[in-house]
């Protein structure tokens, strides 16, 4: 009954331009309206917030030309545009009297059928429809999205008394499929759920903090990575949200909440915030900074954290007292435990047992809660996930240990866990005390659950290899960033064999928040401080000769990536035989910031490309030179078309990240029907003309002040490699001739102190050195 194939958006600030961009970005025709402007452009608004989608920090969309997508106009003289619309979505200003005049504006002009949803945070649906006709609240929900919607998954969906289950179903398989969201269907309450369990952890985190007298670096060194959250922490968040902003939410959330609620006893509001919204000092969107005052290297100014005792920023301190000294030693949940830190200790016993205590009440599955953490919040596990963890009856002894309260949905756990494996069937925890299968949707499939239910064929510490089952082999990195060191390759190799004699197809994919951020450089630092070239060099081949077995093996390979995917880890999905991009997947060739040249075969695999794309060797040399030198990068498979790192035809992007694997999976035995390996021929290389060119080239770069002395030294290799070094024009050179190039490029670029330098700077401060 119902489909979205035109939509509008009302309200142009961040959260609709945000909604808007996503929109376009799935293909969908879109309104944008705002409010008129004063003066001749009375659409000034609305064409603002456009260019806004175009920043390069942090884009709206997938490609810039889909910016055509999307029509402006104003609520004053372009509401008949909403006649078209099958859905519209409320985006203004969290004004409940503005809200309902602008509902009565829009049921006037939209089409019976359509779909009409406000993204409020804080506002229940009764109250937003209670004085519309009937017809509109059944076609009314409230549709929330985080902040930005582009890259951020989760997408609350409320329904109200009166919509129709046929909204809800649309709006669910529209979210997820077309926007690539995971969709936590929530009940009419305050917060919903990202909110009620993410504020109330933040702001126990936040007043915990002042009430134990740490500085904003030694909370965040525990509130962040060590449990499982953004390295933001608490007050990072508040900055990168608004301080301002984020005293509204709490405020709000206050107001609506029960009184009994233990929200009310971390939201009183702290002196020195308001005295920091009243100085201006609301964050990072103030430009006079928050709790900290960011870097600006170009100025030659490093970060600031401010003093709490005298109001004035000061340098930030890494680590603080590192917390520990503090704080008693944070520990993290995650597969580890939580140990005896005060204040990581009071964060997750009042948050856990909060979020344990929403259920059934607020909503029936626990399942719902723990991904709206981890959707919204970028939690690596979600609440229940963290109790069983730590294990429920050390959770419930602990509580009782220091005389709090132990919600009756974690007494109902005692004894048992929140999750688990039954029958092969991972399941979940029901407030009766019964359990029930955990089901996705069809084709959403998240590895890290699955894979609580398979026994892998071959793992180490940095890898496994299972059986997905119909014949398909699955490789997963689990390192940290998932860093390619030996044990990876290692794993691959052990997996591309038994795959080849023993499975259909094979898949690569993990459900990390990246796929692979690169080799892991630790271990290529360490062959280079031994001066162990030789180790090195046998690394590199190692890793070269996997890749080729990957390439030409008997059954297809398709990876499956998202997030990141550079260097090293980019190299591994040059040598598959399709990939299945996540949209919003960044790749990228990069070893250069680090003073080195890709040795894992990215350079032969760029020459390849770039040659058949140009149809001429010499100009795909200097294609893949000037990419690869100035260690190019794409935020989108849009823009990496272009850069010959997505390959039309044969690569292929979905929107949703939770239906990666089960796309793979399908592609791969498509493939398998009719699987016949392609074998390349060798190449007729540029030879030592064109590097001569390329190095003068560098030369001249440098002389200009572009280049630094040692991207000169770095860059020259890259052409060594691309020209095929000191050989005559046509020269026929193989692949393993080439590979062979780009580990002698890699051994005079490790010899050097400087990429010595670049390297440890890289691990030191997880940015490459400028200079």
């Amino acid at each position: 009954m119902y489909a979205i194939n035109k939509a509008a958006v009302i309200g142009a600030g961040t959260m609709g331009l945000g909604i808007a961009g996503q929109l376009a970005n799935a293909g969908v025709d879109v309104v944008l309206l705002d409010i008129p402007a004063t003066g001749d452009n009375r659409n000034a608004i609305a064409e603002r917030a456009l260019e806004r989608l175009l920043d390069e920090s942090q884009p709206g969309l997938l490609h810039k030309d889909f910016i055509r997508r999307i029509r402006i106009g104003n609520i004053e003289d372009d509401m008949a545009l909403l006649a078209d619309a099958d859905w519209i979505a409320e985006a203004i200003v969290e004004r409940l009297d503005i809200k309902k005049a602008l509902y009565k504006r829009i049921d006037a002009v939209r089409k019976p059928g359509s779909i009409v949803s406000s993204n409020t945070s804080s506002i229940p649906i009764s109250l937003l429809v209670e004085d519309m006709p009937q017809a509109f609240r059944a076609e009314f929900a409230i549709t929330h999205f985080f902040n930005p919607v582009r890259f951020m998954r989760l997408l609350e969906i409320v329904r109200g008394e009166a919509t129709r289950a046929e909204v809800i179903e649309c709006l669910e398989k529209f979210g997820d499929e077309q926007l690539g969201k995971g969709i936590v269907v929530c009940n009419d309450t305050p917060g919903f759920l990202g909110n009620r369990v993410g504020v109330f952890a933040s702001q126990t985190a936040l007043h915990a903090a002042f009430r134990m007298g740490l500085q904003p670096e030694e909370a965040d060194a525990v509130f962040g990575r060590p449990m499982g959250i953004p390295k933001t922490g608490v007050f990072g968040l508040y900055d990168l949200i608004g301080i301002d902003l984020m005293s509204d939410v709490v405020k709000s959330l206050v107001a609506t909440l029960p009184a009994s609620d233990p929200f009310h006893a971390v939201a009183g509001e702290i002196p020195l915030m308001t005295r920091m919204i009243e100085a201006g000092l609301i964050g990072n969107k103030g430009g006079k900074g928050g709790f900290y005052q960011p870097a600006d290297p170009a100025r030659g100014i490093s970060r600031k954290t401010l003093d709490f005792a005298t109001f004035t920023y000061r340098d930030f301190a890494v680590g603080g007292r590192h917390a520990g000294d503090s704080v008693g030693g944070h520990h993290a949940v995650g597969g580890r435990h939580a140990g005896d830190d005060t204040y990581s200790w009071e964060i997750l016993a009042s948050t856990l047992s909060y979020a344990a205590s929403l259920v059934p009440e607020v909503n029936e599955s626990l399942v719902a809660i723990d991904d709206a953490m981890k959707l919204g919040y970028n939690w690596l596990q979600g609440p229940h996930e963290m109790i069983d963890a730590i294990g429920v009856d050390n959770f419930i002894a602990r509580l009782e240990k220091d005389g709090r309260d132990v919600p009756a949905f974690i007494r109902t756990a005692a004894g048992k866990s929140f999750y688990r494996v039954h029958k092969g069937r991972l399941q979940y925890l029901l407030a009766d005390g019964s359990y029930s299968d955990l089901e996705r949707a069809d084709g959403v499939i998240r590895f890290s659950e699955r894979r609580r239910t398979l026994q892998a064929i071959e793992e180490n510490d940095s890898a496994s290899y299972f059986d997905i089952g119909d014949g398909v082999g699955l490789i997963e990195f689990h390192s940290k960033a998932n860093a390619l060191g030996p044990a990876s390759i290692d794993l691959i190799a052990a997996a591309v064999a038994h795959a080849s004699d023993n499975m259909r197809a094979l898949v690569i994919h993990n459900d990390a928040q990246h796929f692979s951020c690169g080799a892991d450089l630790q271990s290529i630092l360490g062959f280079i401080v031994d001066k162990d070239l030789a180790g090195l060099d046998k690394f590199l081949a190692h890793y070269q000769q996997t890749m080729l077995a990957m390439r030409y093996a008997p059954i297809p390979v398709v990876a499956a990536p998202s997030g990141l995917s550079m260097g090293g880890g980019f190299e591994v999905l040059l040598h598959t035989d399709k990939v299945i991009y996540h949209a919003n997947s960044v790749t990228g060739l990069v070893e250069t910031l680090v003073g080195v040249v890709p040795g894992g075969g990215g350079v032969k695999e760029m020459l390849y490309h770039w040659s058949e794309r140009h149809g001429d060797v010499t100009k795909g040399a200097w294609s893949a030179f000037m990419n690869i030198g100035y260690g190019k990068t794409a935020r989108s498979p849009l823009e990496a078309e272009p850069l010959a790192m997505f390959r039309s035809g044969i690569d292929n992007y979905i929107m949703n990240r939770d239906r990666l694997l089960a796309t793979a999976r399908r592609e791969a035995l498509a493939m398998a029907e009719n699987y016949t390996v392609r074998r390349r021929g060798s190449i007729a290389m540029p030879g030592r003309d064109v590097w001569a060119e390329m190095v003068e080239w560098l030369k001249k770069a440098h002389a200009k002040g572009h280049l630094t002395p040692h991207d000169v030294t770095t860059g020259s290799q890259i052409a060594m490699i691309v020209a095929g070094g000191d050989i005559a024009a046509g020269t026929e050179l193989t692949e393993n001739d080439i590979l062979a190039l780009e580990r002698k490029a890699f051994g005079i670029l490790g010899a050097t102190e400087e990429t010595r330098a670049r390297i440890e700077f890289m691990l030191e401060h997880g940015t490459p050195l400028r200079n």
